[in-house]
């Protein structure tokens, strides 16, 4: 029996996206990587493969400080996802390497991150929770 072991992309770092051959992965290769960034969803729009999630904050300054967290990562990772703060509370964050027009693994890597982060004192609760 062959087993093969999957590196946790929190433990890799973007690579640059100005390489000439990066290009955007495939239908399969996304499926493939979603398993590890619990809570993200593929998306497409205008034909392009993106990364979502979104997420309820307690108030527009915790919106603000969520924010500041993820521009953090993205800054250190050289990586930076579209962010998107509706109707004072609802936090959306997209991610796809614009520069190919589609996903990389750098997205993945990203969204793994973001997944990291310690966010709980920021978002609303559920009912039940």
């Amino acid at each position: 029996m062959i087993v093969l072991l999957v590196p946790d992309l929190t433990t890799k770092k973007c690579v640059s996206c100005n390489a000439k051959d990066m290009r955007p992965m495939t239908v399969e290769a996304a499926h493939s990587l979603i398993p590890q960034v619990q809570g993200w969803n593929l998306v497409t729009e205008d034909g392009m493969m993106k990364l979502q999630r979104t997420w309820k904050v307690k108030t527009f300054m915790k919106g603000m400080e969520f924010f500041k967290l993820v521009a953090d990562v993205a800054e250190a990772e050289g990586h930076h996802p579209d962010l998107h703060l509706v109707a004072w509370n609802n936090v959306k964050i997209e991610i796809w390497t614009h520069a190919v027009g589609g996903l990389t693994e750098n997205d993945f890597i990203l969204a793994a991150k973001i997944n990291r982060l310690d966010l709980h004192q920021l978002l609303s609760r559920k009912v039940g929770e």
